[in-house]
């Protein structure tokens, strides 16, 4: 059989704000690949069905610190890294078959080569038995829900009657924490940048949800706190207003910082002496990190059988085609999304 097309989407410049398409990140279909014949070296050949469009890939397209022990940058000229699922066309690793339905970390492209899958509990053989959309599978039931999932059974301590503030709430992070906060009796405040979002948060169970583009942060949670728990996205000024509303002993839980990814300059939180004062809890954690190995089996047999029983919903913005990979970057950095951004990239 004669080789086949591999495109993929390539890294070529450290941006400065925003990613540019067709500069900072591009398209480049003119690689080929001989399927059948395409040594594999004991690895495995995947073609990806689906790839997961998240704000971390920012933090790698910056440029690599020299000093540091590890960096996650890309590299120019490499394409670009995310979550994904593939299906196995050829294998040489007896962990695997073909057929076999794969999530992991996937190079940008149509095609992938995995040297040792099953390894290091990034990857892993789903198996699906909910019949849930493979799109599911790097967002509710990948990724952005493991991230949901481990913060909160961790660090969150619910009680009932309590309340929680959720940043970016219509996203599949905030909109999973929604549903965890009010299945443990919670008030829920959520915030998000649209007056669709906002529709969308009521509709999952915020009982105060706001557009923060229209309406101030710190405004929201002097009415209608103090807050108990914060699930914080954006980091910034709404970090500033969470501490300023916090009820002592508040839990913060630190997911990420969008607000940062983009900025050239840096809002400076001026009331950090105040976390001391009100004995708040600031945790940061990661996906990949320890809470990985600790409740991690304990997802994948709980949280995709609550999807497809409707106890926990999701929402999805789909785009067709390797190709706009980067455009579904730029609109979940400057949130024009509404859902899960997943890039379909074949079928079957």
């Amino acid at each position: 059989m004669a080789p086949v097309t591999n495109g993929r989407y390539v890294f070529n410049e450290y941006p400065t704000g925003y990613p540019v398409i067709d500069k900072t990140v591009s398209y480049d279909a003119t690689n080929t690949i001989d399927l059948w014949n395409v040594p594999l070296n004991g690895g495995t050949l995947i073609k990806v069905l689906v790839l997961s469009i998240d704000p971390f890939l920012r933090n790698r397209m910056d440029m690599p610190d020299p000093e540091a022990a590890f960096s996650w940058s890309f590299k120019k000229g490499d394409p670009i890294e995310g979550y994904g699922v593939g299906v196995v066309l050829r294998t040489e690793n007896s962990a695997l078959k073909k057929g076999d339905l794969v999530y992991g970390l996937y190079d940008f492209q149509e095609y992938v080569i995995w040297p040792g899958l099953p390894a290091n509990g990034i990857s892993r053989v789903l198996e699906n038995k909910e019949n849930l959309p493979l799109s599911a599978y790097v967002g509710v039931a990948g990724m952005p829900g493991q991230t949901a999932y481990y913060g909160w059974k961790e660090y969150a301590s619910p009680k009932n009657g309590e309340v929680a503030f959720v940043t970016t709430g219509a996203g599949p992070i905030g909109a999973t924490v929604i549903q965890l906060a009010k299945a443990a009796g919670l008030k829920v405040i959520a915030s998000a940048g649209s007056d669709e979002k906002v529709a969308y948060m009521k509709s999952i169970g915020a009982d105060v949800a706001f557009n923060y583009k229209t309406t101030k942060t710190a405004t929201v949670l002097q009415k209608e706190g103090p807050i108990n728990i914060f699930w914080d996205n954006v980091g910034g000024e709404t970090f500033e207003a969470a501490i300023e509303y916090a009820a002592t002993g508040a839990r913060f839980l630190q997911c990420g910082s969008v607000s940062t990814y983009n900025a050239t300059e840096v809002y400076p939180v001026k009331n950090l002496t105040k976390i001391t004062v009100k004995e708040l809890h600031i945790h940061g954690f990661n996906v990949a990190g320890s809470l990985a190995t600790k409740y991690r089996e304990e997802f994948y047999a709980t949280v995709p059988g609550q999807i497809a029983r409707g106890e926990i919903k999701y929402k999805e913005y789909v785009l067709r085609g390797l190709d706009k990979a980067g455009q579904g970057l730029l609109d979940v950095l400057t949130g024009k999304n509404f859902g899960k951004c997943v890039i379909i990239v074949a079928d079957e």
